[in-house]
């Protein structure tokens, strides 16, 4: 069953693809063979502005010797109006038909000394590729055919104001977006407030975890990465009671399966740890 076909109807599991080194895909492959069943595989467009391989042709490379849907992210960074439509028609033609649109992280923080370019932003390119699965172009111009694409956006369950995210993500399904994969989450009261307050939108969600490789870790993501709150009563069960990242990642999911539609596992690259993640979840679902 394809991932179109289990979004709203069957639990899903996305994971993301480690970071690529330089032309070493078939490392890359080989590594992601092990991963146990899985119905997406995302891949990050130059996060935080460092050199990483094309994530639209990483895609392709994963859908054609994994078997596994690719998820590419496809920032507003990097491409011109009239690249952007290129290179949407050029993913759509080598068989890429998820993209997650995302507004990429400034240049500035990478090491070359390049410029944004950021003709649009998230929305109006939603609504660009909107118009292109229409047959449409920019300029509502038929330009042969059209594309098919499932446009997924993210989403911060964590946010302060709720209701303003909740908001902003129903722009998003106006503008275009079919589902949506979070931000990672560690309060399951909070990741289940934040999907109970979705439902209206009748999009799936897909909610994000990030194993804890450390307290260390806890304490630095909560200080540095916007969206991301780890409670002091999680780190206390690494620092005190000696649980994983992987296990609390497993309680937390045990909490919020009966809520979501399916997982988006962040975990670095670890297969060994996102395939002890994917076989809890098997599990759970037998019950």
């Amino acid at each position: 069953m394809s991932l179109s076909e289990k979004l709203g109807k069957s639990f899903v599991i996305t994971t993301e693809l480690g970071p690529v080194p330089g032309v070493m895909t078939d490392d890359s492959l080989t590594k992601a063979q092990n991963y146990l069943a899985l119905d997406g595989i995302n891949i990050h467009d130059c996060p935080m502005g460092n050199l990483r391989i094309n994530s639209i042709a990483m895609g392709s490379l994963i859908q054609n010797k994994l078997g596994v849907e690719a998820i590419p992210h496809f920032t507003c960074r990097d491409r011109s109006l009239l690249g952007t439509q290129a290179d949407l028609l050029g993913a759509h033609a080598i068989g890429i038909r998820n993209i997650l649109v995302t507004t990429g992280d400034p240049p500035k923080h990478g090491p070359y000394p390049s410029k944004a370019v950021y003709d649009y932003n998230t929305f109006e390119l939603l609504q660009l590729i909107k118009k292109m699965n229409s047959g449409l172009d920019y300029n509502d111009k038929e330009f042969g055919g059209h594309t098919d694409f499932r446009i997924v956006c993210t989403a911060m369950p964590t946010s302060r104001d709720l209701d303003h995210e909740i908001e902003r993500m129903s722009k998003k399904i106006s503008a275009g977006a079919d589902f949506f994969q979070t931000q990672a989450v560690y309060d399951a009261k909070r990741a289940i407030s934040f999907l109970e307050k979705a439902k209206k939108l009748n999009k799936p969600i897909l909610i994000g975890v990030m194993p804890l490789k450390s307290v260390k870790m806890a304490r630095f993501m909560n200080k540095n990465v916007e969206g991301i709150d780890v409670p002091e009563e999680v780190i206390a069960r690494m620092e005190n009671d000696g649980k994983t990242g992987i296990e609390i990642t497993c309680d937390f999911i045990k909490q919020i399966v009966d809520y979501a539609d399916g997982i988006h596992i962040m975990a670095m690259g670890d297969i060994k740890g996102t395939n002890s993640i994917i076989e809890f979840i098997s599990t759970l679902l037998k019950k």
